[in-house]
């Protein structure tokens, strides 16, 4: 199948690309710089805030990867919007079958935060033109380069000791990005729901304290995390842009989704792509590890 993937050169593009290729997939990677692209697949340029190189991007394609955002932006809501109802209207006038969507986790009865609402109005919007949309949501999704995992681990590595916000006693479900690009090319070639959301997670729920220990844990630290009720939103974004490399505007987004619970409640992708997932402990490792072959070809090159 010949396959675009939005955001080739991101967090998850770059691992999702060379595993439909393993898959047998034909990939055309979308970047706003396909010169400077080495990654796999054909780089072809596009952009979802220029609706005019949707139509070009996605010629002679079959389905398509939506994987942007615009998270770090103050009118992310608005540009999300935008982008999406762009690309779900070129992707049904290019004839496409399906279009994969990554979301968020989070209960719809909840007060959901901006970031997830916005993440369930891009699921609508891609949908607006007719073509039918398969979601996957997740909640932390645990290796090296994702946002939440490194704002967590530059969190343990960078303080002995942490006076926390309230969320760290939110619940979540994290899950490997290992194994969110093994939900990501199963749901591909499913014969049936493809026009549905699925929730996916790993084998543990867990509190955002707990994580931030058993990292702790595994690395030989031992911080004092101190929870403090009365610790604002905005406070805490300002806090994370001290001590961690995510700037104030993302910081404050992820913060306001940390106090909703993001758990799976719906398992039916055990099912439609089944495998065992793997232990949170392990998905660190593997984290870890690939950070430091990365610093280490670094360093090789320097």
């Amino acid at each position: 199948m010949r396959v675009l993937v939005t955001g080739a050169t991101g967090f998850i593009g770059r691992r999702l690309a060379p595993a439909l290729e393993e898959a047998g997939h034909e990939v055309v990677a979308m970047t706003r710089h396909p010169e400077a692209y080495d990654g796999a697949g054909r780089p072809v340029f596009g952009d979802v805030h220029d609706p005019e190189s949707l139509a070009p991007a996605l010629e002679e394609v079959e389905a398509a990867y939506y994987l942007v955002h615009s998270l770090g932006s103050d009118d992310f809501v608005r540009r999300d919007a935008d982008a999406a109802s762009a690309f779900g209207a070129a992707a049904a006038d290019a004839g496409l079958h399906r279009i994969v969507y990554l979301g968020g986790l989070g209960d719809d009865a909840d007060d959901l935060s901006d970031h997830l609402r916005s993440r369930r109005q891009v699921e609508a919007l891609l949908a607006g033109g007719g073509v039918p949309v398969t979601t996957l949501r997740a909640g932390i999704v645990v290796g090296h380069g994702g946002i939440s995992w490194e704002m967590t681990r530059q969190l343990v590595e960078h303080l002995p000791a942490m006076v926390t916000p309230r969320w760290v006693a939110t619940r979540t479900q994290p899950i490997a990005v290992d194994d969110v690009i093994r939900y990501l090319v199963g749901v591909l070639t499913l014969p049936e729901g493809t026009d549905r959301a699925y929730e996916i997670g790993g084998p543990e729920v867990l509190e955002y304290a707990t994580m931030m220990r058993r990292l702790a844990d595994i690395e030989g630290r031992h911080p004092v995390i101190v929870p403090v009720p009365l610790l604002s939103p905005g406070l805490s974004a300002r806090w994370l842009a001290l001590v961690t490399d995510v700037d104030t505007r993302t910081g404050r987004s992820l913060v306001d989704s940390m106090v909703n619970e993001v758990v799976v409640r719906d398992d039916a992708i055990r099912e439609a792509v089944p495998f065992e997932p793997l232990s949170y402990d392990e998905a660190v490792l593997r984290a870890l590890a690939e950070r430091a072959r990365e610093r280490a070809d670094a360093e090789e090159r320097a």
